[in-house]
């Protein structure tokens, strides 16, 4: 395989990419905004309880992670859509597989949501 050479083009042209990787989401995905509503209003919280910084980091990560699934899951579903646009009870499991990879992030966020905020509320 040829190695590429490094440029800051290309760099550039790939980040447009990304950034179109994540209009399409908010654009089709209508649990991503309310992942994007619920992350404001916890960071919203979080500058209203002010979070240390260890609390700010497992907020971020956790933030991170149910985006980063949500994005995963709804590629995963497109491939499957275009692979096999029938019905098909294997593409179902698939799907319903990275579905479930969402809603484990989103519990993680919410248990560590609750480890982080409980304490200052109470």
């Amino acid at each position: 395989m040829k190695q590429k050479e490094f440029s800051i083009g290309k760099v550039m042209h790939s980040f447009g990419f990304a950034f179109n990787g994540l209009k399409i989401l908010f654009r089709e995905e209508h649990n991503s905004w309310i992942h994007l509503l619920s992350s404001i209003s916890i960071i919203i919280a979080g500058f209203y309880y002010k979070l240390s910084g260890n609390e700010w980091l497992a907020i971020v990560i956790v933030i991170g992670s149910v985006f980063m699934a949500e994005i995963i899951n709804t590629s995963i579903e497109n491939l499957s859509d275009f692979v096999s646009p029938e019905k098909s009870e294997q593409i179902k499991r698939i799907k319903d597989l990275s579905a479930a990879a969402v809603l484990m992030s989103a519990f993680v966020a919410i248990i560590v949501g609750l480890i982080v905020f409980l304490p200052k509320i109470i």
